[in-house]
C-alpha cells in the first residue's frame, strides 16, 4: 500500500517509511505546500493542512506536524517549533535556559499525523519524553536532536539517533496511523 505524504521534510519521509514497511506501508513525498493555521494543538494544525491538501489532490493523505515543548519556557516553542528552530537555533534555546537546574528541564517532543481521504479525518499523536541538556552533543538527527535527552537514556538524539528509530515520536505517530490504516483498508474491501 502507498501513502501520499505532504511535506517537503524528507527525514520526515525517511522516518515515515522505516515504520511503515512493518505494515506494509510505504509513503511517498508529494510536496503540495498548504498554509499551516496558527494554533496550539499540533493536532489542530495537521488537520487543517491535510484538508487543504486533499482539496488539491483529490486523494487520500497525511499531513505530519511536530515540535518540543520546553516545560520551563511554558511549553515554548510548541507549535513554533520549526519557526523558532530557524531563527533561535539550540544555541538560541539553550541560552534562554542557561539558569533552568537540571531537574526543571523537562520538555517533549510531540508529533500528530492528520488522514483525510474526502470522508474521514482522523488524527494520530505520538509523545516522547525527555530533558533538554544543558549544551548541543552530537550532529546526528536533525532539528532539536542534539539538545534533547529521551527518558532512560543519556545521550542526546544527536549523539545516538538509534533509539529515535524505536521510540520517536514521530514512530509512535506513524505507527497508529498505520494500524488504522491497515484496518480501514480490510474494512473497505
Amino acid at each position: 500500500m502507498i501513502v501520499l505524504f505532504s511535506t517537503t521534510n524528507k527525514h520526515k519521509i525517511r522516518e515515515a517509511n522505516e515504520t511503515g514497511k512493518i505494515y506494509g506501508i510505504g509513503f511517498e513525498q508529494i510536496n503540495c505546500i498548504y498554509p499551516e493555521i496558527r494554533d496550539e494543538k499540533f493536532e489542530n494544525i495537521a488537520s487543517e493542512g491535510v484538508k487543504y491538501v486533499y482539496e488539491k489532490i483529490k486523494k487520500p493523505v497525511i499531513v505530519e506536524d511536530s515540535g518540543i515543548i520546553i516545560d520551563a519556557l511554558n511549553s515554548f516553542p510548541g507549535t513554533f517549533s520549526a519557526y523558532i528552530e530557524k531563527k533561535l537555533g539550540n544555541k538560541g534555546i539553550l541560552n534562554l535556559m542557561r539558569d533552568v537546574e537540571e531537574r526543571n528541564r523537562t520538555a517533549r517532543y510531540i508529533s500528530a499525523v492528520a488522514f483525510f481521504d474526502g470522508k474521514i479525518l482522523k488524527t494520530f499523536v505520538g509523545t516522547v519524553e525527555g530533558k533538554i541538556s544543558t549544551g548541543e552533543r552530537g550532529s546526528g538527527g536533525f532539528g532539536y536532536d542534539p539538545i534533547f535527552i529521551p527518558n532512560g537514556y543519556k545521550e542526546t538524539f544527536g549523539e545516538n539517533p538509534e533509539p529515535k528509530k524505536e521510540i520517536s515520536h514521530r514512530r509512535k505517530s506513524v505507527e497508529t496511523f498505520c494500524k488504522f490504516y491497515v484496518k480501514y483498508n480490510e474494512d473497505i474491501k
